[in-house]
């Protein structure tokens, strides 16, 4: 029984690995005709190029992993129904729930991977590639990042007006309010260095605000040197410029935490999150809908057909997950329950259907 279910395993991680190198391989074609725009600038050559967009592979086969694995396992499934040896299978004891059980085992072995690479290296690889293009470009990490942000910290608004490297800031301004949501104190400086821990400001001029009934008097201070303690860290400054898929769960997490203790609004990051979670049992609900129309008996239908149906219906299954966590921030629904119920009823229903196909 061993040797059938190596077979199988070893067909369908085959016909993965197809899928998956065709895939990535049109699109690195496309993006590299899209580099070949920003070609002979400076010193971006096609060596650069060709670096940049194979450093991009991990993160794009880990955002299509559900796709690739489920088209590889239906196409190697479908050849082992076109040639015969599924029929074959199935007469010599293997039933439609261990065939069925032995494509999820080895989807789930594969897409495991894949998140391991897709959460370590991928957000590396990427930063990196980032960081190469633009010095080869001339694009400098620093005239890259002179955007400013907001940012809540407890009871504190922060705005910075430049973020230079993620740790050099300038046009600093903290604003601090007090329990009864009047401000008290103003902070600004002109530029200030972060640690991770804290704020150290220079030339910095202090406005304290004293209130006394109806009248409010307003002393200035000027310190060379300013120290502000911060809640947030590296991590999140460096993350504020990205969008929530091009954030580890780890990162992410974080970013839930520190905006629901700052009472900020987090819906998107709990939606990207949920919809990583519920990656496995979507495809596994993904597998069992397309296998209910591998194992169809009409003859009236071809293979061909039952495949391409199948695989459509998969994919639109996986399309309305993903709709389902954008209606769930629009209508304020709980994403938790928007991204997991879809998956859990599509695994009932399709695995009732393929048991009374089995036991039939």
């Amino acid at each position: 029984m061993k040797i059938k279910d190596h077979y199988i395993a070893k067909t369908i991680l085959s016909y993965t690995l197809v899928v998956m190198v065709v895939w990535l391989s049109i699109y690195s074609f496309f993006n590299f005709l899209s580099e070949l725009n920003s070609v002979g600038t400076l010193n971006y050559s096609i060596f650069e190029a060709i670096k940049y967009i194979l450093l991009r592979i991990p993160e794009v086969a880990y955002d299509q992993a559900p796709v690739l694995i489920l088209l590889g396992c239906i196409l190697g499934i479908g050849h082992l129904a076109s040639t015969g040896q599924l029929l074959i299978l199935r007469v010599s004891g293997l039933s439609i729930l261990k065939i069925t059980w032995i494509t999820i085992k080895n989807a789930m072995a594969f897409l495991i991977i894949l998140i391991l690479i897709g959460e370590t290296f991928a957000p590396v690889l990427i930063q990196f590639a980032e960081n190469e293009r633009s010095r080869a470009l001339g694009q400098s990490t620093i005239s890259g990042g002179q955007d400013g942000f907001w940012i809540r910290d407890g009871d504190n608004f922060i705005n910075v007006e430049n973020n230079i490297d993620g740790n050099l800031f300038s046009g600093i301004t903290v604003i601090e309010v007090n329990k009864n949501k009047e401000i008290s104190r103003l902070v600004n400086s002109e530029s200030g260095i972060f640690d991770g821990e804290s704020l150290s400001l220079n030339e910095t001029d202090i406005f304290s605000i004293n209130r006394d009934g109806n009248f409010e008097q307003i002393t200035i201070k000027d310190r060379n040197n300013y120290n502000k303690k911060v809640a947030f860290d590296q991590e999140l400054i460096s993350s504020l410029e990205k969008e929530p898929e091009d954030l580890s769960i780890i990162t992410i997490i974080k970013q839930i935490r520190f905006l629901k203790e700052n009472k900020l609004r987090f819906g998107v990051f709990q939606i990207e999150l949920y919809s990583r979670l519920v990656q496995p049992i979507s495809l596994i609900a993904m597998i069992l809908l397309a296998m209910i129309f591998i194992f169809e008996s009409n003859r009236d239908i071809t293979l061909g057909r039952k495949i391409f149906l199948g695989v459509a219906l998969g994919l639109s299954f996986e399309l309305i997950s993903r709709l389902g966590g954008a209606i769930s921030l629009s209508l304020e629904f709980s994403p938790f329950l928007s991204s997991f119920v879809p998956s859990l009823l599509a695994i009932i229903i399709a695995s009732s259907i393929l048991i009374n196909k089995s036991t039939n």
